[in-house]
């Protein structure tokens, strides 16, 4: 019998070579991908400790690059297969199990006393409430507390469908106290490797005026262009690329896939449909989570990019919901997870896309 070794980051190039022509011509539309050989030469000194953490001194002698970037919205990834075969655990649990229990008692265990309310008061969920953000991003910047302290605590499909309904609801509010800022942003950071000041559960919204925040309109606008280049939907064959490749799984009608160019460590992005609302995701987004916890994740970030909650003249018709979410590390780490690479360059990836889509299906 012929065993068939799974597919690979450090394989990319030739797993596009082979795809179906629509897949490959997408691929080809929206991808630029290259393949290097790093190489050194170590001391013998170094041995033990190379051999500790790599297997072997050939392992490290010569490494294979890959660098993949998105050529219509320009972010890239760089990812070496070195790096992606080692195992990336999280040692930290225990301690951060302890610092969330230490935390009881904090200001958003009593919102209604220990949060300011916004200027039109509070919106209530079934399983959270929202407060002013005291320290703001914007005219509009608001949180929702989670009934649910525990940020890790499993969440399920209602609850999280809950969840963005306030949220909306309180964007809305925002909306009709001023018809400029309806550009609405909801995201949310778990924990403080995440940029969680506040370890209870908790997501951030806002709402901003003149125009979405740079990241979105530019998608958009980069979407549009590639439509009237391409001749078809820029969101149709990124699904498509990554979906012949292995990479994606449909929830519920989204479209659910391990990014080739995350912003950082597993990042998985999932894609509506146009005209539907952040709703349409809540299944793809509970995958998604339920997949970082299996994997050890415990910090991560998620933004969702949504039209206008109003008209604003520009075409936002073809735009469908969407919802990135990304590891960040184990909390126990005092190395940052980003340097000037991923803020001026492209981002460094340790882990394998194509395990990330594993988990997903798993």
């Amino acid at each position: 019998m012929t065993v068939t070794a799974p597919a690979a980051i450090g394989d990319l190039a030739e797993l596009v070579d082979r795809l179906p022509a629509g897949a490959r011509e997408a691929a080809a539309r929206i991808f630029r991908i290259t393949t290097t050989i790093g190489r050194l030469d170590p001391p013998a000194e170094m041995t033990p400790w190379i051999e500790k953490l790599f297997g072997s001194v050939g392992a490290v002698r010569e490494q294979r690059i890959v660098r993949v970037t998105d050529v219509v919205r320009l972010e890239g990834a760089l990812f070496n297969e070195l790096r992606a075969r080692r195992p990336m655990e999280v040692k930290g649990v225990d301690e951060v199990r302890r610092l969330i229990e230490d935390s009881r008692g904090d200001p958003f265990d009593r919102p209604e006393t220990g949060t300011p309310a916004d200027s039109f008061g509070r919106v209530r969920g079934e399983h959270g409430v929202t407060a002013s953000n005291i320290a703001k991003y914007d005219g509009y910047h608001g949180v929702l507390v989670f009934d649910e302290h525990d940020p890790l605590a499993p969440m399920s499909e209602a609850v999280l469908r809950d969840h963005l309904a306030t949220a909306r609801r309180w964007a809305s509010a925002a909306l009709s106290c001023d018809e400029e800022a309806r550009y609405y942003f909801l995201m949310w950071n778990s924990l403080w490797r995440a940029g969680g000041s506040i370890v209870h559960g908790h997501m951030q919204m806002t709402m901003t005026r003149g125009m979405h925040y740079p990241k979105v309109e530019a998608l958009r606008k980069a979407a549009l262009a590639y439509a009237a280049r391409a001749g078809s939907d820029y969101f149709d064959d990124l699904w498509a690329v990554h979906s012949a490749l292995g990479l994606g799984v449909e929830v519920g009608g989204v479209r659910l896939f391990a990014s080739l160019t995350p912003v950082k460590e597993r990042e998985v992005i999932a894609v509506g449909r146009p005209g539907d609302d952040e709703s349409s995701l809540v299944g793809a987004i509970t995958r998604a989570v339920d997949a970082f916890r299996t994997a050890g994740v415990v910090a991560h970030n998620m933004a969702v990019y949504l039209p206008p909650l109003a008209p604003d003249g520009e075409d936002w018709s073809a735009f469908p919901p969407i919802a990135r979410l990304v590891d960040r590390g184990d909390p126990s780490n005092k190395t940052s997870d980003i340097g000037a690479m991923e803020l001026y360059a492209a981002s460094v990836i340790a882990s394998d896309p194509f395990r990330v889509a594993d988990a997903l299906r798993g």
